[in-house]
Parts: C-alpha cells; sequence; structure tokens
C-alpha cells in the first residue's frame, strides 16, 4: 500500500509539472511577456496559478532549459527572445502551434523544402529493402485512410512516411529531425489536405518518391519529393481553414 502511494504522489507530481510548464509555455509562446520582460513575481505567479513556489520553480527550470526563459539572481525571470527557442522541443512546438500557427506552417514548410529533397537522393543511394519496404507499408496506409471519413488517420499515416523517409536516408541526425518534427509536419499536412483532391493528388506524388528509391535513382526522388513539397505549400496557401483551425 506504501508503495501505491508513492506511485500516486510521483504521478500527481508529474501531472501538476507538466500543467504549469504547459501554461506558462502557453502564455509566454503567445506573447503574454515581451522579450526581456521579468514573469510576475514569484509569490504571486505561483498563486494564480494555483501551485507551491517548488512546482513553479522546477517549471521555470523546465523552460530555462528549453531556452524559454534565463534565470538570474539579481534580476529576476526574464522571456528570452524567440530566436532563442529551442524550436525542435515537442513541448515548444506544440505551443507554437497554439500561439502562431501560421508561423510554425512557414517555417515547416522553408525546412522541408531545404531537407527532404535531399533526404530523398540520400536514400536512393543507401536504403536497402527493409527501408523500402517500410515506405511501401506506409503508402498503403496512405492509401488505406484517403477513403475513410476525415483526415486524421491519412495524415497519421503521411507523417509516419515522412519520418520513414527521413531515416531511409541512413543519416542518424535526419533522422532525429524527423521525430522531432512530427508535431509540425501533422501540423502542416492537416492544414495542407483541407482542400478538395488534396488527398487524391497527393497519392501519385508519394508512389513516385518510393519508385526512384527502389529504383537507385537519386535525381528522380528529389525531384519527386520537391513536388511534394511544393504542392504542400500550394495546397496551405489556398487552404479554407486558417492555419489554428487545424484539427
Amino acid at each position: 500500500m506504501a508503495s501505491r502511494g508513492r506511485a500516486e504522489i510521483v504521478v500527481h507530481f508529474r501531472t501538476m509539472h507538466q500543467r504549469v510548464v504547459d501554461e506558462l509555455g502557453r502564455r509566454i509562446a503567445a506573447g503574454a511577456w515581451r522579450p526581456g520582460e521579468a514573469l510576475p513575481v514569484e509569490d504571486a505567479l505561483a498563486a494564480e496559478l494555483g501551485v507551491s513556489r517548488g512546482a513553479l520553480r522546477e517549471a521555470v527550470k523546465a523552460l530555462e532549459a528549453k531556452g524559454m526563459l534565463r534565470v538570474r539572481p539579481r534580476t529576476g525571470t526574464r522571456v528570452l527572445p524567440a530566436g532563442q527557442w529551442n524550436h525542435l522541443d515537442r513541448d515548444v512546438l506544440r505551443w507554437q502551434q497554439a500561439g502562431d500557427a501560421a508561423a510554425l506552417l512557414r517555417d515547416t514548410g522553408e525546412l522541408r523544402r531545404i531537407v527532404e529533397p535531399e533526404a530523398a537522393r540520400l536514400a536512393a543511394g543507401r536504403a536497402g529493402p527493409d527501408d523500402v519496404r517500410v515506405l511501401d507499408e506506409y503508402l498503403a496506409a496512405m492509401e488505406a485512410a484517403a477513403a475513410e471519413p476525415g483526415r486524421r488517420g491519412y495524415v497519421e499515416a503521411d507523417t509516419a512516411f515522412h519520418r520513414a523517409l527521413l531515416d531511409a536516408s541512413g543519416n542518424r541526425l535526419l533522422g532525429s529531425l524527423g521525430r522531432a518534427l512530427d508535431i509540425a509536419l501533422e501540423h502542416s499536412f492537416l492544414v495542407s489536405t483541407r482542400t478538395p483532391g488534396a488527398v487524391e493528388a497527393s497519392l501519385p506524388r508519394h508512389r513516385a518518391v518510393v519508385r526512384a528509391i527502389a529504383a537507385r535513382d537519386p535525381g528522380a526522388a528529389a525531384a519527386a519529393m520537391l513536388t511534394i513539397v511544393e504542392a504542400a505549400a500550394q495546397e496551405i496557401a489556398r487552404s479554407p481553414a486558417r492555419p489554428g483551425e487545424a484539427d
């Protein structure tokens, strides 16, 4: 019974800790405090959030590790400029999606244009049979989900496809980048698939990437991936949904 009680306390602390980190991170991303501005005094902020000073301090440490806050003994806890945040952190990406979705879509599109065609080029030279098989499996999942109501299943399969592509490049840093960008990719795909016919048009483009990689044709693989990225940017530009409304 005692061990169960301790476990419940640990779960409660983690839940509360994440709640405080989420609330402060969301406020910072939304611009509640300007860069360089100090957070409210500890007692007042802890009371406002309904937590202990210790819980608040732990949350501040977490946000400091994400590059969003700087703690100094004499100047207090101050918000850092967005340029210093860890934008590959999953929490930071999630808060940005809620606070400045349009900027996140723009940044994601630019990063994809720089990274993914070259990843496809590398995959065409390095991918093994298992890598191609995984890409085929995710493509099949995309095709199956395309006929389902809603877009969630399709977007999940599409995100997994692009993660697998970065893994197939044989570059471990690119593979880690794909896993870090899950939230940004999902957000981008949810918006880019809103326009009628976008999903159906996307499938043959993804199939072309897999075929080029299987054929070990780096130029064709890079060109096919660039077509996907540019088409997504066009779909986002004419999407009927406002970026912040992506579900």
